[in-house]
Parts: structure tokens; sequence; C-alpha cells
């Protein structure tokens, strides 16, 4: 599984999605690279769901950040 499966405006919904997300995490987390990757995968995911609008994708961005938020 890889961005480049989608098209120029997924990836740029996926990223946008990933940058808002883990500037939700607590600033320890927020450029941990497993904390992104978590994000990142969450997006990814999303996305081969089929939910691939910059709102779903930022909303299940926000959720797996705030899953991490809750673990630490």
């Amino acid at each position: 599984m890889s961005m480049e499966e989608f098209d120029l405006r997924t990836r740029s919904n996926m990223e946008v999605a990933l940058e808002r997300a883990c500037e939700s995490l607590p600033s320890d987390q927020s450029g941990a690279h497993t904390a992104r990757e978590f994000v990142a995968r969450s997006i990814l995911d999303a996305a081969h769901r089929g939910d691939i609008t910059l709102t779903k994708l930022t909303e299940i961005g926000l959720q797996a950040a705030s899953e991490l938020s809750k673990v630490h």
C-alpha cells in the first residue's frame, strides 16, 4: 500500500490531514516518527476504504492522534 496509487488531489488531502492530525499531538509526540507513522497508516487505510475527502481523512487522522494521546 502506497500513496502512489492515489490521484494528486487524494494524495494532497492525505498530506494535509496528516499534518493537521499531527499538530493535535502533544508537543513531545508531534514530531516523533512512530506517532506520525501510526497516524499516516490510519489515513492510508481509510483512503484505501474509499474515504478520500479532506474532511473525512482529517477526522480519521485526529481520531488516530487521540488514540495515541490516551496511551501516553
